[in-house]
C-alpha cells in the first residue's frame, strides 16, 4: 500500500463522518418559525463543529476570520455550512437545542468501526474490549452559572459553579488512540435539590452502555471509587467483566485477608526483570471476598510493585477482578488494568492541554450550550482518533509535525489563504512538496 493510498473504510471517511453529525442535527426539533429563520440548525452546529475540528481557541476570533471570502468558502466546501451566524446568534440558537441526538453519533461511529473490523484492533483480553470510567471537571467559575451547573461552597463563603462529566472510552495498552463513547454529564438533576456525583453517573453509564452495545464483550476499568459491593454486583448483572483499583483505605477487610494469606505464604507471586534493572513483582490470589458483608461479591486480587535498579519501590497498585488470575496471564492482566490511565494521558490531557481547549469557556449559556460545545469538541477528538487509526493520508500529514498544535496551526493557515474543494485537498496540500499544486 502506497503512502496516502490507504484511506480506511468508506463509512469512516471525512464526509461520511461529518454527515452523521448533520443527520443527528436534523433530528432536533426546531421551534422557530421557518419563514423568519435565517440560520439553519445544521449551519449553526456544523460551524461550531468546524471550530472544534480545526482546534480554534476562540469562537469570536473564529467567526471574525471566516468573514473573509477564502475562509467562508472553505467552511462551505469542506464542512457544508451555507449561512454563517454571528458568534452571539450561534450561541443563542444552540443554547436552546437539546443535544441528545448528538450523543447517538458516538454510537454510530463505534458501530461503523465495528462493522468495518477497525474495532478489532482494540481487542485485548480473550477478544474483549477495555472500557475506562473516569470523571473530570471541564468548567468552573464563581460568576457564570447555568441550569445544569453543580455548586460548591468554599471556606471563605464564596460559591463556585462547575461542570463535571464521567467519560468512558475504549483503550488498548499498545495503542495511543482512544475511542470515546458518549459522556455521562454529572449535573443538577431535574426536580432534585441533591448534587449529582460520579458514582451515580457511573451507574447510569454502565446501564446505558449495555443497552446500546448488548453483545460487545467489555472489561470495565475504574478506580477505587467503583470497587464497591453494589457497583460490582451491578457489573455482574449486566454481564461486564471488570478490573478495578482496590486501595487499602477503602478495603480494610480485603487487605486483612490478603495480609493473612501473605503471612501464610499462600499468595501466588511472580517477578520479572526489566531491561534497565527494574523489577516488576506480581502477587495474586483468586476467590476472596471484597468486603466483610454477608452479601459481599467474591473477587480475584492482583498487585503490582515496581522497584528500580537500586531496589527502591517506585510504584504499587492493586486491583480486584472477576477474571481468574494465573501465572500465564498476570502480566497481561496488569497491563490491561494500567491502560486505564490512557483516558487521562491520551484523553483528558490531550483535550485540555494539546489543542482542544476543553476547559476554555467558548460560551456557557443558560440551558444546553456548555454541554453541547463539550460534545462537539469530543466528537472532533473522536473524528481525529478514527482518522489516526485508518487514514494514511491523515497520518502522513500529521507525521510532518512533532506537536499536535503546530499541525493544526498549519491547517488553519491553509484555510486562511487557499481555497479547497474538500478535506482531502487540505491533506494533500499538507503532504505535497514545497511549491507544488494539488487537486483532490
Amino acid at each position: 500500500m502506497g503512502r496516502g493510498s490507504g484511506r480506511g473504510p468508506n463509512q469512516l471517511r471525512f464526509h461520511e463522518l461529518l454527515e452523521a453529525i448533520g443527520q443527528a442535527v436534523d433530528q432536533m426539533p426546531d421551534p422557530r418559525n421557518p419563514v423568519t429563520t435565517v440560520y439553519s440548525l445544521r449551519d449553526c452546529f456544523l460551524s461550531s463543529f468546524a471550530m472544534f475540528f480545526l482546534q480554534d481557541p476562540s469562537l469570536l476570533e473564529f467567526q471574525r476570520r471566516i468573514q473573509d471570502q477564502v475562509q467562508r468558502n472553505n467552511l462551505s466546501s469542506v464542512f457544508g455550512v451555507k449561512q454563517i451566524p454571528s458568534d452571539t446568534r450561534l450561541r443563542e440558537i444552540i443554547d436552546q437545542q437539546d443535544w441528545q441526538p448528538l450523543a447517538g453519533v458516538f454510537h454510530e461511529y463505534l458501530q461503523r468501526a465495528q462493522r468495518s473490523k477497525v474495532l478489532e484492533q482494540f481487542q485485548y483480553l480473550d477478544g474483549k474490549y477495555l472500557l475506562t470510567l473516569d470523571g473530570s471537571e471541564y468548567f468552573h467559575s464563581e460568576s457564570v452559572d447555568c441550569q445544569r451547573c453543580l455548586h460548591r461552597r468554599h471556606g471563605d463563603g464564596t460559591e463556585e459553579h462547575y461542570h463535571q462529566i464521567l467519560q468512558t472510552a475504549l483503550v488498548h495498552p499498545e495503542k495511543r488512540e482512544v475511542l470515546p463513547l458518549a459522556p455521562e454529564f454529572i449535573r443538577r438533576q431535574d426536580g432534585s435539590s441533591k448534587q449529582d456525583c460520579e458514582t451515580n453517573a457511573g451507574k447510569r453509564a454502565i446501564h446505558r452502555i449495555r443497552k446500546e452495545y448488548r453483545q460487545l464483550p467489555l472489561v470495565i476499568l475504574g478506580d477505587s471509587l467503583y470497587s464497591t459491593g453494589p457497583f460490582v454486583r451491578d457489573l455482574q448483572q449486566l454481564r461486564y467483566s471488570f478490573i478495578l483499583v482496590a486501595k487499602p483505605e477503602d478495603h480494610k477487610s480485603l487487605y486483612e485477608d490478603i495480609s493473612g494469606l501473605r503471612r501464610g505464604r499462600m499468595l501466588e507471586s511472580e517477578e520479572v526483570r526489566g531491561p534497565k534493572g527494574q523489577r516488576h513483582r506480581y502477587e495474586w490470589t483468586n476467590g476472596v471476598t471484597l468486603n466483610a458483608e454477608p452479601s459481599s461479591p467474591t473477587v480475584n486480587y492482583v498487585q503490582l510493585e515496581i522497584f528500580n535498579a537500586a531496589g527502591t519501590r517506585t510504584y504499587r497498585c492493586a486491583w480486584v477482578t472477576d477474571i481468574e488470575v494465573t501465572k500465564e496471564n498476570v502480566e497481561k492482566m496488569v497491563r490491561a488494568a494500567r491502560a486505564r490511565w490512557k483516558i487521562e494521558n491520551e484523553g483528558f490531557n490531550t483535550l485540555k492541554n494539546h489543542g482542544y481547549h476543553l476547559e476554555h469557556n467558548y460560551g456557557h449559556g443558560k440551558k444546553f450550550l456548555s454541554e453541547t460545545f463539550f460534545l462537539l469538541n469530543l466528537l472532533a477528538f473522536m473524528f481525529h482518533q478514527l482518522h489516526q487509526l485508518v487514514d494514511e493520508l491523515y497520518q502522513d500529514a500529521r507525521a510532518g509535525f512533532s506537536a499536535r498544535r503546530e499541525y493544526w496551526n498549519a491547517i488553519r493557515a491553509l484555510f486562511r489563504f487557499l481555497l479547497f474543494d474538500s478535506w482531502d485537498q487540505v491533506l494533500l496540500r499538507m503532504t505535497a512538496p514545497p511549491g507544488s499544486t494539488t487537486t483532490g
